[in-house]
């Protein structure tokens, strides 16, 4: 199972703009020696030792990450279709053209979880096979509708793909796809948003974006149990620092340290913070990361890796 990130930000894009690139490279500069220019072996020692919230990026692009199964090549299942989308669909015919069919998650149906599908190339190609999720049973209307006059100038029927839209069953019941099977529980949102387990008999993995964590997601229920308890992968709404959730009550996202809790609660190996503030630059996100292992640490959470997810991030469950 192989999980990579193509939009990692909340809300709406994020592009970085002018300012802060000057201020990544005058933060570069102002730790350069002149014996870091001497050799290429120190010019390149340097660029080593520069951390990443200045040598890269997190990204801008809003809510989209795939799933490849290890005994299925040519086909991809892909959880919502925010900006990232368009990148997936640039990458992927280049670097895996051999998938040919695209399985299609969404959790909800909020604008930026939506925005990338017009411009997503395999969906134009008549020989792209693209199968729509979700419990909703408007669905395709609701994807019609953003792609219609006057907010886009391309419908769906220009789309040459064949496409299938499918309503998912009511939970708990589970829809399989290759090796693996799908599952996926309501969870709290404003309009309701859903979270994904994937497990292919290996592995488990969920991906819990626009969530809102609360009490009842902590119980230990039969249900509860059955979906989180001891997930390889965890990819968590993280979008606010703790302040920022208090003052952003009911909004519909998570606190960094509450998705710790969470993660922990349910002996989740390795937790991925995700549904990045649009607000939060690099250096915050960096900063949040930072204090996110702190606080495990602090709490004798030992045994939780906790990873900030940026756009190109790949992990591999072997």
């Amino acid at each position: 199972m192989r999980i990579r990130f193509w939009g990692v930000r909340g809300s709406l894009p994020s592009p970085q703009l002018s300012f802060q690139i000057q201020e990544k490279i005058s933060a570069i500069i102002a730790q350069m020696l002149p014996s870091d220019l001497e050799t290429p072996e120190s010019r390149k020692q340097f660029i080593a030792s520069i951390p990443p919230w200045l040598f890269g990026t997190v990204g801008g692009n809003t809510s989209c990450v795939s799933l490849s199964l290890e005994n299925d090549p040519n086909e991809l299942i892909v959880f919502d279709a925010g900006s990232g989308l368009r990148e997936l669909g640039l990458a992927i015919p280049k670097t895996n053209p051999e998938i040919n069919k695209y399985h299609m998650f969404f959790s909800h149906c909020h604008w930026d979880h939506l925005m990338g599908l017009p411009f997503f190339n395999p969906a134009y190609h008549p020989k792209m096979e693209l199968s729509f999720y979700s419990p909703r049973s408007d669905l395709e209307n609701v994807l019609s509708f953003q792609m219609s006059n006057p907010y886009f100038p391309v419908t769906m029927e220009v789309m040459g793909s064949k496409k299938t839209f499918s309503v998912l069953p009511p939970a708990p019941d589970k829809i399989s796809i290759s090796n693996a099977v799908i599952s996926y529980k309501k969870m709290n949102h404003p309009g309701d948003s859903h979270t994904y387990m994937v497990n292919d008999n290996k592995h488990r993995f969920i991906y819990a974006t626009d969530v809102e964590l609360s009490a009842e997601d902590f119980t230990n229920s039969n249900e509860n149990i059955a979906f989180f308890q001891n997930a390889d992968l965890a990819v968590i709404d993280s979008q606010y620092t703790l302040k920022d959730a208090v003052e952003k009550y009911n909004w519909g996202h998570t606190s960094f340290s509450v998705a710790i809790d969470f993660a922990v609660h349910w002996k989740i190996r390795r937790l991925v913070l995700f549904h990045h503030e649009p607000n939060y630059d690099d250096g915050k996100l960096y900063n949040i990361l930072q204090s996110a292992k702190w606080y495990a640490e602090r709490m004798k959470f030992k045994d939780l890796e906790i990873i900030l997810a940026t756009e190109g991030l790949e992990i591999t469950l072997l």
